[in-house]
């Protein structure tokens, strides 16, 4: 989106991944699979050259439970409140966040915000790395008692003394 595409009353854009586009999330965040992935983010603007962006991104995912390995869905909501200003001279070979007044500030990219890349972010820091079906509880397998293992008997045939 184009910072002359925004009205300056702003302007709600929902969007909808399509089946081809979550499966090629999926494979790229290694998710099992991504059944649902949708956005609805609130455009204005800030200043003469920048946006704010507002909203949430929910999706379905589908995982591996790190404990059982049994497949699992999940569903996830992040709320998003950015705002992207025109890149500073000093800052123009930068990628980087900038905080001015407490605020976050992201670099807009040729004055455009992604908004598809946006919610493709939003929905990989949302995502529990380590996921769990309910109740799934991991218990360490149990060490073997002190002095035992495969090498004790070869220890206690050093400690004897020989004839």
């Amino acid at each position: 989106m184009r910072i002359e595409d925004v009205p300056e009353t702003g302007c709600h854009i929902a969007l909808t991944a399509d089946e081809r586009t979550r499966q090629a999330i999926a494979v790229a965040t290694g998710l099992r699979e991504l059944p649902r992935l949708e956005a609805a983010f609130d455009v204005t603007r800030s200043g003469h050259d920048g946006l704010r962006v507002s909203g949430q991104v929910s999706a379905t995912v589908g995982q591996i439970c790190v404990v059982t390995l049994e497949p699992i869905d999940s569903d996830l909501t992040e709320l998003i409140d950015l705002v992207f200003k025109g890149a500073h001279a000093a800052l123009a070979d930068e990628d980087v966040t900038v905080n001015v007044d407490g605020e976050e500030i992201e670099t807009l990219v040729d004055g455009t915000v992604d908004l598809g890349a946006l919610a493709t972010e939003f929905l990989i820091l949302g995502v529990d790395p380590y996921p769990r079906k309910p109740g799934a509880v991991f218990e360490p397998l149990a060490l073997p008692e002190p002095g035992g293992g495969a090498f004790a008997a070869l220890a206690a045939l050093q400690k004897k003394p020989s004839n």
